[in-house]
């Protein structure tokens, strides 16, 4: 019984940390995708948090965070073989939300020095050919 309950708060802690590896372990692809979205919205906010105290390290790991979590949503959308033209409802939620993302980067972008604004635009740039792949997908009829 301790085992179980040790466990269950070990369980608790690892989705509650939200790291990748975490994310990683959910078994079903669109729950996995939605976690890692969420998760990269948090990273945005620590990229802000960071840059704003004079962290380059942590600024340029955190948005590191948002594209591996973006890939992995995108990849996880992949993986579950669904054609988002007829099933588009978890594709366009991914879609909205790397949008959303896209606007909160393109406003920290503006608060970077010119110097750290590559660091930003890279990331931006990755989220813009995910984002469009995915809009393509709900989109476009296949042949």
């Amino acid at each position: 019984m301790m085992h179980r309950i040790a466990f269950a708060l070990f369980l608790a802690f690892v989705c509650r940390a939200g790291d990748l590896e975490g994310i990683k372990a959910e078994p079903n692809l669109e729950k996995r995708s939605d976690r890692a979205l969420e998760y990269a919205g948090r990273e945005i906010s620590e990229a802000r948090q960071a840059y704003s105290a004079g962290d380059l390290n942590k600024t340029r790991q955190a948005l590191e965070e948002v594209r591996s979590a973006v890939e992995l949503s995108y990849d996880s959308l992949q993986a579950t073989g669904k054609n988002p033209r007829r099933s588009p409802k978890h594709f366009k939620r991914a879609e909205m939300q790397i949008r959303e993302m896209l606007r909160r980067l393109r406003g920290i972008e503006d608060e970077f020095s010119i110097e750290d604004r590559a660091m930003v635009q890279r990331i931006e740039q990755r989220l813009q050919e995910i984002h469009d792949e995915l809009l393509s997908g709900i989109m476009t009829k296949k042949k």
